[in-house]
Order: structure tokens, then sequence, then C-alpha cells
């Protein structure tokens, strides 16, 4: 297919590995990064030690602070920006002259507080009418930066748009599936990320897989309780950017989410975690640099528990994990809240 020249923004382990993988398919690519300091770091140094450590970055990928020449003559922008700094970004990059032809792709999972809205529906606030699709799935960066084999999902309305990024993104590590569901990839790759924390925190108390197993389950019925009443497909859920989504966040040891929920469960503050993440790599333990970063659960809680109301919609994990994040509730008076709720059939 044409090669066609790519702009990632957002320097974080995801952004870093996307920047990567296109790259190694021929494509020109531009990471750009918020952080001028950071951007040069990785400039100089080719490693994002920060968040995705050990993974070198090729030479020839253009790595800026400066946000024009990111942009400038792009076909494809990828948006790898946290989700609730994306807003700020967008209202940047109204402002410059930018291609109105330019494809853009959002890979940033979460809900934005205040507005309730998914990432796609900020997207169209700033920037209006423009090509857009989401790309969400069970991708932790590290496994597809070391060419383990990964699976996602690219929705959107437009059935031509989606399966063209479709062969941008594809390797033989890297299968890529199309969706026209873009409120249920969208949310799946979102809410998932409260039930990570709540698995982290079982992880942290020391309790087990029956745990975990209860968790799972009951979360992806919360998860697809939302989602239909916010007009998502059911089988949507059931898929990759669903169930396939939520098992690796839950169980997996790069997991952020899981991370935050494991340390809570082990009697640190949420302040604490935060300040710990925030940490340059070389002074988190050994194994926790790909830690680092913005655990989007943690937002994501907040809105969602909005939302559930909004809705009329029973999330009980939810509205625990609410609690426990923003009303200090202890993590064991959540467990116990939660299991002796009134007896009802599944």
């Amino acid at each position: 297919m044409k090669k066609i020249n790519i702009a990632v923004l957002g320097d974080g382990g995801w952004g870093t590995t996307l920047a990567i993988l296109l790259f190694q398919k021929g494509f020109k690519v531009s990471l750009w990064g918020a952080f001028a300091d950071y951007a040069d770091y990785l400039n100089k140094k080719r490693l994002n030690s920060k968040f995705l450590p050990g993974i070198k970055i090729p030479r020839n990928i253009e790595i800026t602070h400066n946000f024009k020449n990111a942009i400038t003559d792009k076909q494809l922008i990828i948006l790898a920006i946290p989700s609730q700094y994306l807003r700020s970004v967008l209202k940047k990059l109204s402002k410059l002259k930018y291609c109105r032809d330019a494809i853009y792709l959002s890979v940033v999972k979460g809900i934005e507080i205040g507005s309730l809205k998914r990432m796609s529906e900020v997207i169209r606030d700033e920037l209006g009418n423009i090509k857009l699709a989401v790309l969400s799935g069970p991708t932790i960066a590290h496994e597809l930066a070391t060419d383990i084999p990964t699976t996602a999902v690219i929705a959107s309305y437009d059935k031509k748009l989606r399966k063209y990024l479709q062969n941008i993104f594809m390797t033989e590590r890297f299968r890529v599936y199309t969706n026209d569901d873009v409120i249920g990839v969208e949310l799946g790759g979102s809410l998932k990320n409260i039930i990570a924390i709540a698995c982290g925190i079982s992880d942290g108390l020391g309790f087990g897989t029956n745990t975990k197993a209860a968790l799972l389950s009951r979360g992806l019925v919360e998860i697809s309780r939302l989602g239909l009443a916010m007009g998502a497909k059911p089988k949507t859920f059931t898929g990759i950017s669903g169930l396939g989504d939520l098992v690796t966040t839950c169980i997996s040891p790069y997991s952020r989410n899981r991370f935050v929920g494991e340390q809570i469960g082990k009697g640190k503050s949420l302040k604490q975690i935060q300040k710990h993440m925030q940490m340059p790599a070389c002074r988190l333990p050994a194994g926790q640099a790909g830690q680092a970063g913005v655990a989007e659960g943690i937002p994501t809680t907040k809105s969602a528990y909005v939302l559930s109301l909004k809705y009329k919609v029973e999330m009980p994990i939810t509205r625990e994990v609410y609690a426990v994040l923003y009303k200090n509730k202890s993590p064991l008076k959540a467990v116990r809240d939660l299991m002796t709720r009134e007896k009802k059939e599944e």
C-alpha cells in the first residue's frame, strides 16, 4: 500500500510502541511529546525508560516537542494523549492550519470528567467533522513492543476508513479487527480499567483466583449494562475490546490500573501511589519502571459513577471502587458491602 506520513501525538508507552510498529512497516513517523526536556531525552537516548523500558527507538523516527513540525504534511494523526489532557491538546491543534483531509485515530481510553464524553466525542467537539476512527483492545504496550502476538479492534462508522486503517496496522504479530460499534469499543476500553483497579485491590488484600473470577465476570456485567444504556451493541462486550481487554488489564503485571489497586489493597493512599508513578524510572523499584504515568481508571471511575446515576444503571463494583478512591472507604469494608448486598438471581 502507499506509504503515508504519520504523526503520533503522545510519547507514552503506547504511543511509542505504535510509532515503532509503523516505522518498521515503512512509514515516515513523527513522535510528539508534551514535555520538551523528555523529548530531548528520548532524542538522545532513544530509550523511553519511563514508559517503555528496554525498547530501542529507531533513529529515523523523528521525536519532537514542536507541535507544528510534528503534524505538518501528515496524512494520519494518532492521538495517544491521556484522556483528561486530550481536549487541551486538541484546542492547540485546532488553532493550527492542520490538514482537513488527515485521518485521525484515537487510541485513548477514558471518559472525560465533567462532560462525561467519550474520547471520539471530545475530538469531534474540538476538530469538527473529520475522518475519525478509534483503536482499542488488549494491548499491553511492552508486550507488542517485544513482538508478542497481540490483537486489537479499529472502530469507525465509515467502513472504508476502518478497513484502510486495518491494512496500515496489521502485521504478523499484530492482528487488527474492524467494528462499526464506536460506542461499545470506546466504553469497553475505558470501563475495564475500573475493574482492573478492583482486581488489584483484591491482589493487594491477598485474595485469590476465586475473587478475581468474580470481579471479572460481574465487572463485565456492569460494563455491558452501562454500554447498552448508552447505545452500544451487546456483542461488542464479549469481544476483543470488551472481555479481551478486561482480562488482560486485570491480570497483567504491566497494567498500571491493576498496580494502583494492588497498592491501595496494601494500605497505601491514592496520593502516595500517584506520586510514586510520577517518579523518574531510574528511581522506581526494579520491575516497576513500566508503571510510570497515568492510570486512566482513576478519573474514569469518577465519570462512570456519575454515568451510572445518570442512566440509572446498577454498578456495585464501580460504586465501591469510587468510594475507595474518592471517599477514603476501607477496601475491606468495600469488599464486605459487595458480598453482603441483597440476594438476587444472576
